[in-house]
């Protein structure tokens, strides 16, 4: 039984890759009262209406996390929210960086605020591997959200909300995966522009990055940010599971593109230890009394978690398998 059977959930952004597959799991396995699903897109909210056949266990808002109000009159009676609404192309951030401030930064803060208002018991935020360490204008806006959510916990620390964070790499068929792209490129016959080819990549798939917030739920005290042990990939490997044989020539790192992916940097390495089928990074200061887990090993002195430093790996006919039998 999880925390969530029989309760009331919103999801922000809810009408995104992972916003659907989380419903659908949600609505088939955990039998929750409602589930609320806000996010600004008319359109896309019509689309995923039609795809769960009206279910009368879910809400609809159109609204945005930069309205605090909105947030307000949606969170009523809610039990636990799934944060994962985000402005998240890289490119598009460099051109329009407070655009990404003010939904990235001050929608989160609305979201922290508005849930500890409302007596939420739990949020979980989705972050991204743009995050540790970040390069790129992304990947700092989504830094700052996941201190934002972790110090939540001290301005709720005499209310009953508390927030987590999860972070984790690319997600195999989401929106803005690469797969469906080199699928086109590949079935027209041309070459498939591989950004560098040295490039590591983690990645997930939906199924498993819905589970992973799920069980987030059942083991947060308030104040983790949570990472799962997942492989990683040579981006020439994806590229030739994905159509073998087919030219790839060396596209170039775009800016604020990485050679290789990282979830844990050294510095916040300090604070992780390891659970089982993921890493916890540990609040630096947690006035609102949060304890280590019983069961977390302290990883090793020096510990990064980079996609080309990991030691769990997909082969090319793995990948294969995974595109054939879940994408």
């Amino acid at each position: 039984m999880s925390v969530l059977s029989g309760s009331s959930i919103l999801i922000t952004g809810g009408t995104g890759s992972f916003g659907k597959a989380f419903l659908r799991h949600v609505l088939d396995e955990l039998d929750p009262r409602r589930v609320v699903v806000f996010s600004r897109d008319e359109l896309k909210q019509y689309e995923v209406r039609n795809m769960f056949g009206n279910d009368p266990r879910l809400r609809w808002f159109i609204g945005d996390i930069r309205d605090r109000h909105r947030l307000h009159r949606a969170m009523h009676g809610i039990d636990y929210v799934v944060h994962a609404a985000a402005l998240k192309q890289v490119d598009t951030a460099e051109y329009n960086p407070w655009e990404f401030v003010q939904t990235n930064i001050v929608g989160s803060q609305n979201v922290i605020e508005t849930a500890i208002d409302a007596g939420v018991k739990k949020v979980v935020a989705l972050s991204t591997d743009k995050a540790s360490s970040p390069i790129n204008l992304y990947g700092a806006t989504k830094l700052t959200a996941d201190k934002l959510f972790i110090t939540g916990n001290h301005y709720a620390a005499a209310y009953p909300t508390r927030f987590a964070v999860v972070r984790y790499g690319n997600v195999m068929g989401s929106r803005g995966s690469v797969i469906p792209f080199f699928r086109k490129l590949a079935e027209a016959g041309e070459s498939l522009p591989i950004t560098d080819l040295r490039c590591t990549r983690f990645f997930i798939t939906l199924p498993q990055a819905v589970d992973f917030v799920v069980d987030s739920f059942e083991m947060m005290q308030g104040g983790e940010l949570y990472v799962p042990r997942i492989p990683s990939m040579k981006i020439t490997d994806l590229a030739q599971a994905i159509a073998p044989g087919a030219a790839m020539h060396d596209a170039g790192l775009r800016p604020g593109e990485k050679l290789h992916e990282e979830m844990i940097s050294p510095e916040e390495g300090r604070r992780a230890l390891r659970i089982g089928d993921r890493y916890v990074l540990q609040p630096d200061l947690a006035s609102w009394g949060y304890q280590p887990p019983a069961d977390g090993v302290p990883v090793p002195e020096g510990f990064a978690y980079r996609s080309d430093l990991n030691d769990q790996w997909f082969t090319r006919e793995e990948i294969a398998k995974i595109i054939e039998t879940e994408l």
